[in-house]
């Protein structure tokens, strides 16, 4: 049993700019040097190959978030961002974990997903309507309203609240890079996002809405009483809605049309074929997506001849899984129509215990967001640079300028099922 101290491990230069640009020759390099274990210097060990990563997240007995940890390491105890980080859902002992996600997991099924798709949908026309007929447009400007509006909408809170709860989202979805001039800012989004939350949830307790529809807020609210959650816990869920769907489902969606500008065909059947809008995202989400999950080994783990000792933090970046050469031999080639194999299904949500809850619901509006952006942005073409966010953090774009030939909607004569 060889001893991490004892590996020739790649360190990962995971603070560099130029990672957030570009990681994978960086992630080439560390396979060149260990098939499935680089360093992070700063913090721990990073665990790059796809397989690696699907049979460690097997083991979920044997890992813990390390949400505390990091709190501490970055000198953020008693900050907000620090007692949002601490408390959240996630970082729960297992008992009190195992109660909030049982009791709310039904409420995000792929059925429930489904009947918010006409919202969804009437959501990104009213988006497109303001910004298709300009003809050039920052992309991941326009795709930072999207995920947001579907927010707001799902907890019927004003829409005068977007511009101000948007810029504070995009501060605190950078946390996680680590970066501690960054947490100023932070704070002040986490202290305005708790106040909104807490505002919203006391106006809809006070006001239940009149025409007798349960939306996503007042059933979180019903759930949550039935369950004895504590107002503080309800409050933290929506505040972790807001903060895990806003930049994650924007990102993955910018990413998703920087890669369509090399692909103009499998674009403009996106427009054609709804059906296919689904495959391309799937697709998408192996290509990329922003996320690098944290876990700390609760207990020493014999891996593949490695031992692993207790309170070692472990990287998982799912932003590069899904392109891992040994897993994906033609990952490089974005192919909508491949076959999918369950031990090659991307794991952009993470697996087991803490996957991600709101999966359905993001897979459902990026669909949607998909088929009507590529009716309405016809031939977009890139039109300037483009900037990167940290790696890892909430990795992807920072600005993409296109220019493109405005299109009419089109009337979908049938619901999804």
């Amino acid at each position: 049993m060889q001893t991490l101290e004892a590996l020739d491990l790649y360190h990962l230069p995971m603070g560099d700019p130029a990672m957030g640009e570009d990681p994978w020759p960086e992630f080439e390099k560390a396979r060149q040097r260990h098939p499935w274990l680089a360093r992070w210097d700063e913090f721990g060990y990073v665990v790059h190959e796809y397989a690696a990563m699907r049979e460690l997240f097997r083991q979920d007995d044997k890992l813990r978030p390390p949400y505390a940890g990091i709190v501490e390491e970055l000198g953020q105890v008693g900050t907000p961002w620090g007692r949002f980080t601490q408390e959240q859902m996630i970082a729960l002992p297992p008992d009190q974990h195992k109660l909030l996600r049982t009791t709310f997991a039904a409420k995000f099924t792929p059925r429930n997903a489904n009947q918010l798709r006409p919202m969804m949908r009437a959501t990104v026309a009213r988006l497109l309507d303001d910004w298709a007929p300009r003809g050039a447009i920052d992309f991941e400007e326009f795709s930072s309203h999207f995920p947001i509006s579907v927010m707001f909408a799902l907890v019927g809170a004003p829409h005068e609240g977007i511009a101000l709860l948007r810029d504070d989202l995009e501060a605190i979805g950078l946390a996680h890079s680590y970066q501690l001039d960054r947490f100023p800012r932070i704070q002040e989004g986490m202290v305005r996002l708790e106040k909104f939350v807490e505002d919203t949830i006391a106006e809809r307790r006070a006001h239940p809405r009149a025409d007798g529809v349960e939306d996503l807020l007042e059933l979180l609210i019903r759930t949550g009483d039935e369950g004895e959650i504590s107002p503080r816990q309800l409050t933290d869920l929506i505040m972790f809605f807001f903060i895990a769907g806003y930049d994650t489902s924007k990102n993955v969606l910018t990413y998703t049309m920087y890669t369509l500008l090399d692909y103009p065909e499998i674009y403009a059947r996106c427009a054609e074929d709804y059906d296919y809008c689904r495959k391309v995202i799937e697709e998408a989400l192996r290509w990329f997506n922003p996320g690098t999950v944290a876990r700390y080994a609760d207990e020493d783990i014999a891996y593949r001849g490695v031992l692993i000792p207790k309170d070692t933090m472990l990287f998982f970046p799912l932003s590069v899984s899904g392109r891992d050469p040994v897993t994906y031999p033609d990952g490089d080639r974005f192919d909508p129509d491949r076959p999918i194999e369950p031990e090659r299904r991307h794991i952009a949500f993470a697996l087991g215990k803490h996957m991600c809850l709101g999966q359905y619901i993001a897979r459902a509006q990026l669909q949607e967001a998909l088929h009507q952006i590529a009716q309405r942005i016809r031939e977009p073409r890139l039109a300037g640079p483009v900037g990167w966010r940290p790696f890892p953090g909430t990795w992807g774009l920072r600005g993409l300028p296109i220019t493109f030939t405005p299109g009419e909607a089109r009337v979908r004569e049938a619901e999804p099922a």
